[in-house]
């Protein structure tokens, strides 16, 4: 990356903070949302059937839907900001616009899941 163009608009003090904070906001996001989901939530638990007994709507969840994808976007841009780089602020556009698509599939799909699970009996395991 330290041998990429950069943007002299963004190579400046003013950036390098925003990209900080940025790093920061976005490190609290991913890290809350794996200790809040645990390993097997946060690795597509769900697609398999581990399902946790609700739907977690604490920190981070209380505060964003789905923090771990914004929060990894927000370091991305991060570090994109740091380094002034152009093809970083370009990758970064692009995997917040997967994100967005995966997302179009992934909330209907855990919304189900978990409200199929709500009607259910309870069973003791």
């Amino acid at each position: 990356m330290l041998s990429q163009p950069k943007m002299e608009s963004l190579d400046n003090p003013t950036a390098y903070r925003a990209a900080l904070v940025l790093l920061g906001v976005g490190s609290t996001l991913v890290l809350s949302s794996f200790l809040a989901l645990g390993f097997t939530g946060t690795f597509l638990g769900d697609y398999f059937g581990i399902l946790k007994e609700e739907r977690v709507t604490t920190f981070p969840f209380s505060v964003l839907d789905n923090p771990m994808y914004w929060g990894s976007t927000a370091n991305y841009l991060g570090w994109a900001l740091m380094h002034a780089s152009p093809t970083g602020l370009l990758l970064t556009a692009v995997v917040a616009l997967i994100y967005v698509a995966a997302l179009l599939y992934e909330e209907p799909f855990t919304a189900e899941i978990y409200r199929q699970k709500a009607s259910q009996p309870y069973r003791r395991r």
